[in-house]
C-alpha cells in the first residue's frame, strides 16, 4: 500500500440516495431533497426531521428501504480494484444507523459517518461525529503525510474536496457542476479510476 488515500462520498457515488430512495417507497415527495438541493446541512435535516415526525416514520421503516437497496452498478467493482492499490475511507453525511447493509454489500470499507437520537423506535434528532467531518479528515490524513485524491458529487463535498490534493465531482448536478467549474466532473467509475490513477502514479 501506498501513502495514498482516496476519500469517497457514499450516497451518489457508490450507492443510491437513501432519502430519495424513501421517498419514493413511502410516496413523500418532500423527502426527496438531498444535499444535492440544500447545501446547508442542519436546514435539510430539521426538514427532513419534521416530515418524519408529522407522517409518523419510524427508524425501522427507513432501515427495511434500506436493506433491500442496491449499490449502484459497478461500484462494488470500482471499489474492489481502488482497494488493491491504494486506501480508501467513506466520508459521509448518512447515519451508522442507516449505513450497515451498504458497508455490507461493499465488504465493510471504512466509514466516518454521524448518528442519529432514537427513542422508542422514532428519529428524534441527530447527534454529527464533528462539524465540516469531510474537510477535517481530509486534512488529518494530510498532516499524517498522506496524500489525499477525493470525489463527490454534492454540495457537502466540496471543502472535503478543497482540502484534498487533487479531487473531482462524480456524476454530480448541474447546479453543483456549474457552481464549482474547476473541478473536474466525470460521470463513469472508469474515468474516476483514470483520475485516481493518474494521481497515484505521478
Amino acid at each position: 500500500m501506498s501513502n495514498c488515500i482516496v476519500a469517497l462520498d457514499l450516497e451518489g457515488v457508490l450507492s443510491p440516495e437513501i432519502w430519495i430512495s424513501v421517498a419514493e417507497q413511502t410516496k413523500i415527495d418532500e423527502l426527496r431533497l438531498t444535499t444535492r438541493d440544500i447545501a446547508n446541512y442542519d436546514e435539510l435535516m430539521q426538514h427532513r426531521l419534521k416530515i418524519l415526525g408529522q407522517r409518523n416514520i419510524k427508524l425501522s421503516d427507513i432501515q427495511n428501504v434500506i436493506e433491500n437497496l442496491p449499490l449502484l452498478e459497478g461500484a462494488k467493482e470500482f471499489l474492489d480494484e481502488l482497494r488493491e492499490f491504494c486506501q480508501v475511507v467513506i466520508l459521509s453525511d448518512t447515519f451508522a444507523e442507516f449505513a450497515k447493509p451498504i458497508m455490507k454489500n461493499l465488504g465493510y470499507p471504512t466509514l466516518f459517518c454521524h448518528n442519529l437520537q432514537i427513542k422508542d423506535n422514532k428519529i428524534t434528532g441527530y447527534k454529527l461525529r464533528m462539524k465540516n467531518q469531510k474537510q477535517h479528515a481530509v486534512e488529518a490524513f494530510k498532516s499524517l503525510n498522506f496524500k489525499v485524491f477525493a470525489a463527490g458529487d454534492s454540495y457537502n463535498d466540496i471543502s472535503m474536496l478543497k482540502a484534498a490534493d487533487k479531487a473531482c465531482l462524480f456524476r454530480a448536478p448541474d447546479s453543483v457542476k456549474t457552481e464549482f467549474p474547476h473541478f473536474k466532473s466525470v460521470e463513469e467509475y472508469r474515468e474516476l479510476m483514470k483520475e485516481v490513477k493518474d494521481f497515484y502514479y505521478i
